[in-house]
């Protein structure tokens, strides 16, 4: 479910100074990718620990995935920082969003989105299992952030979309023979379910998405973004 913002008073029981420069565990280190979903301030400067406990910035693509990043949980929890230099006596002045990583996780996908106006931390994730075996290949994911029910069809599914509830679709197979199906988002208004974006997508076993519905201020209707995750789509030779 999505992490609500909540954990302003973690204090220093959930930051020891060994997570900001002196972790030498690489065993607990986890690979994550992530994007920022923030239509209304597109762009944020969010730092990470690397695995060697290093404070670093996190190169956010616009509406794209990082590149592959290794980090160190917090007693079960990924940290994203508001600035380079973390005091290590006082950290949770510094905390920008976290969220907890399911167990035995060792790769994963973060959304990050921004809170409540004033809220602290100012940005919530949700996390992403990014395993083969979680997300395979083909498949897509769809994340609501609108307070009312919402549903997706994808070519020959057709599911409810759950507030605050991640939803997994199987692989389209019902496509024509440029592999592009009709992809329909509908949300519920009183007994009737209108409809606020039809398009073709083309579905490929290569791909992946995260389709992300939200409401943008001031617009007539949602709207719908959506994360593409191909191979080429995330550069693995840098460091």
């Amino acid at each position: 479910m999505i992490l609500k913002n909540s954990l302003a008073l973690l204090a220093l029981a959930w930051l020891p100074t060994a997570a900001l420069a002196q972790q030498k565990d690489d065993s607990a280190a986890i690979q994550i990718r992530a994007v920022l979903h923030d239509p209304v301030h597109p762009t944020a400067e969010l730092f990470y620990a690397d695995k060697a406990g290093t404070i670093v910035a996190l190169e956010l693509l616009p509406q794209d995935l990082t590149r592959p990043v290794m980090t160190l949980p917090v007693n079960g929890s990924l940290v994203l920082y508001d600035k380079l230099t973390v005091d290590p006596k006082k950290p949770e002045a510094s905390l920008a969003a976290t969220c907890k990583i399911p167990p035995d996780t060792k790769r994963g996908i973060v959304v990050i989105l921004p809170g409540s106006a004033g809220s602290k931390p100012a940005y919530r994730m949700v996390f992403i299992d990014d395993s083969a075996k979680a997300f395979p290949k083909g498949e897509s994911r769809v994340l609501t952030l609108l307070p009312v029910e919402a549903a997706i069809e994808a070519g020959e599914h057709k599911l409810p979309i759950h507030p605050g509830v991640l939803t997994a679709i199987p692989p389209v197979r019902k496509v024509n023979p440029y592999n592009m199906a009709q992809t329909n988002f509908y949300y519920k208004k009183a007994e009737s379910w209108v409809p606020f974006t039809e398009r073709q997508l083309q579905y490929l076993d290569a791909f992946r998405r995260v389709f992300i519905v939200h409401a943008t201020p001031g617009a007539q209707q949602p709207t719908v973004t959506t994360i593409v995750d191909t191979a080429s789509a995330v550069p693995t030779h840098r460091r």
